[in-house]
């Protein structure tokens, strides 16, 4: 069987896998099952926590699996079990011929999977399109190999990086474009995270709406850190979406304490002062920037200080995505060496 057709049902998978859940502890994985003579004949995916894993959803599609019939997964098939039972067995036992995978699984113990198929006699073939599932799949992939939640910073601000004018006004500096594509992608996260001080100023609901208001299925949860008493009329404490407040200024001990709680990916929202401190302790995995055509000139720049004193010290960012938003730029960046 060709590559060619490898790569076609790779992306087909990756599109597949796509369809399953951003939040939660699992990830987003597809995959496609072929026969010998490379024609599709079941799909699956990862529908979330304690559902079939992608290839046992696809295997369940056949009544029998035929000779030479080819798995083509997303990711390494998982070696260990969980809430449901291993991949690479539910392989070996249904007898395909062939396994492709794109990337392989860092979990240390569900990771494996591919030898223990290649020890049943069954032929493995990894790293199809693998850069493209790579970054499909970022915010898991470096979870697990961090051991700690994958951290995107966000921020909208002027072209001159204001985040706010000199009487504290910061709404609307970005358009109504980028407040919904933040929006969406906050109902994908796993939660939101932000220092007292932004509840104390701005009393946010951290919430994930749509454009016509309402909310997403989906809402992260909310996490306020810091040793500032709340109100507990403040709109974060509502019964919209789950809030913890963690009375600590230790980041990695936030971090670490989310992660214990199977959270996977944290949104920090602000204000600049713990932007500035993930930034500056290298937490930032992913930094996503809505810059408005505006000035407002002033203090209130979106992050304060890194504790860099000259330009050998900057941090320097590779940008991974740039596009127009309305009349707004959205940046995605990541640490260059990150």
């Amino acid at each position: 069987m060709s590559h060619e057709i490898y790569e076609s049902a790779m992306r087909r998978a990756l599109e597949l896998a796509l369809l399953g859940p951003a939040w939660g502890v699992n990830p987003q994985v597809g995959c496609v099952i072929l026969n010998a003579d490379g024609q599709t004949i079941a799909e699956g995916w990862h529908k979330g926590a304690g559902t079939p894993h992608a290839e046992v959803d696809a295997l369940s599609k056949l009544d029998q699996v035929p000779a030479g019939a080819t798995a083509v997964v997303t990711l390494e098939p998982c070696n260990h079990t969980g809430r449901t039972g291993p991949c690479a067995q539910a392989l070996i036992a249904a007898g395909v011929s062939r396994v492709v995978y794109a990337v392989s699984d860092p979990g240390a113990t569900s990771g494996g999977g591919a030898q223990t198929v290649q020890d049943a006699g069954i032929e493995t073939i990894a790293h199809v399109l693998e850069n493209e599932a790579r970054e499909q799949n970022r915010v898991w992939l470096t979870a697990n190999t961090r051991q700690r939640p994958f951290v995107t910073l966000k921020w909208a601000s002027s072209l001159d990086g204001r985040a706010a004018a000199n009487d504290r006004t910061s709404k609307w500096i970005s358009g109504p474009e980028s407040r919904a594509d933040s929006h969406l992608r906050r109902s994908n996260v796993d939660a939101i995270l932000v220092g007292t001080g932004t509840v104390l100023a701005d009393d946010p609901e951290l919430t994930a709406r749509k454009p016509d208001g309402t909310l997403y299925e989906h809402q992260p949860l909310r996490v306020v850190i810091g040793e500032s008493e709340l109100p507990a009329s403040a709109r974060v404490f509502n019964s919209d979406a789950e809030t913890v407040h963690l009375r600590t200024h230790s980041l990695h001990g936030v971090l670490a304490a989310l992660w214990q709680e199977g959270v996977k990916h944290v949104w920090v929202e602000g204000g600049p002062t713990v932007a500035s401190n993930f930034a500056r302790l290298g937490l930032v995995d992913e930094y996503l920037v809505y810059l408005a055509p505006t000035l407002l000139g002033g203090a209130r720049t979106a992050i304060a200080d890194l504790g860099v004193t000259t330009m050998t010290e900057a941090k320097s960012l590779d940008f991974v995505e740039i596009k127009q938003l309305g009349a707004d730029i959205l940046i995605r960046a990541t640490e260059r060496g990150n």
